[in-house]
């Protein structure tokens, strides 16, 4: 009995210590995939619907209400203050008849980032302020060959 008893102690201390162990490793959040963002004026940073900061993103989400654009397959050739360059593919919704009934449509784009400025969520951190796309082929319906919009901040 007294085996038994030494048995289940044991097991009772391992698992608390288990219990510990993981609340203590899961009480930080995790960094988001693609952010690889570092502290410092150095290198601005992209920032994303859900307001992480992100470095070299290999996709990122242009509409953030619905999704219905969004840049994959981005691979970047520049990433200074000066403005970041990449290339990628815009995956668009023609939203024919309607958005949830849509298709998406691949458009190679060419992306710029400009515009660097004080992040005011996380005021040590430099952001851009604006993305343009250049449509090196075929565009979205009433779209220009260049578009730009603002960023989130």
């Amino acid at each position: 009995m007294r085996g038994g008893l030494v048995g289940t102690a044991v097991t009772l201390a391992a698992g608390a210590l288990l219990t510990t162990a993981l609340t203590t490793a899961s009480a930080s959040p995790p960094t988001p995939p693609g952010t690889g963002a570092q502290a410092g004026p150095a290198r601005p940073v992209l920032v994303d619907c859900f307001f992480h900061r992100n470095v070299r993103p290999a996709d990122f989400i242009l509409a953030c209400g619905d999704g219905n654009s969004r840049l994959t397959g981005l691979r970047w050739s520049q990433w200074s203050p000066d403005g970041a360059k990449a290339v990628g593919v815009n995956w668009v919704n023609d939203c024919d008849p309607y958005c949830a009934a849509g298709t998406f449509h691949r458009y190679p784009v060419v992306i710029r980032l400009t515009g660097e400025q004080q992040w005011k969520k996380h005021p040590s951190f430099e952001r851009y302020a604006q993305i343009s796309l250049t449509y090196t082929g075929a565009r979205p319906k009433d779209f220009n060959q260049v578009m730009t919009y603002p960023l989130w901040d």
